[in-house]
């Protein structure tokens, strides 16, 4: 009996030491240094990559005057899998009113894979292979998908963690799409 209670004593001094640890190393996401970087209100922080299956350069600055939807997502990732044939839906049906959906992934696949990955899914938006100073830009990526809704002024008007439903989505692009401040 002293034994089981000696194990579990040290289970928990071990547990609390790693998550005092843990707490302690974790990035604020409320820092008075800019948090993510890509709040609510704040300009989307620019960047510029290749999109892997045209080569051509995009930078987000460019597209000022879109409402964009910015979608970190994986070949592995389950969810990105469900909301891709969305974003494919929206592009097409939003598009001429200004929506750019650019998808950002975030997986070591290779170009290759994902652009075989791309065109299996259909994907008609740019995708770019992200980096981890993109991801950095935008406050990390720790779970995918992350989605930013960007206002065509060039400001962060949503950031979403994780899948959210089709309504939402397009509740969302909807938003970004009409005019205002």
């Amino acid at each position: 009996m002293n034994r089981n209670l000696l194990v579990m004593t040290i289970v928990a001094v071990v547990l609390a030491a790693m998550l005092w640890y843990g707490i302690r190393r974790a990035p604020s996401r409320n820092a008075s240094s800019g948090g993510t970087g890509a709040e609510a209100g704040s300009m989307a922080p620019d960047f510029q990559l290749q999109d892997i299956r045209t080569g051509k350069a995009i930078k987000l600055s460019e597209l000022k005057g879109k409402a964009v939807l910015l979608n970190f997502w994986a070949t592995w990732c389950s969810p990105c899998r469900v909301e891709i044939p969305w974003f494919v839906d929206l592009q097409k049906r939003y598009g001429a009113q200004g929506l750019q959906i650019v998808g950002v992934a975030m997986d070591d696949a290779g170009a290759a894979a994902i652009a075989k990955f791309a065109n299996g899914m259909s994907m008609n938006y740019p995708v770019l292979q992200g980096t981890e100073k993109v991801a950095d830009l935008y406050g990390g990526v720790d779970g995918l998908p992350i989605t930013f809704y960007i206002g065509r002024d060039g400001r962060v008007v949503k950031r979403v963690i994780g899948l959210g439903s089709r309504e939402d989505i397009e509740d969302d692009v909807q938003s970004v799409l009409r005019p205002g401040p």
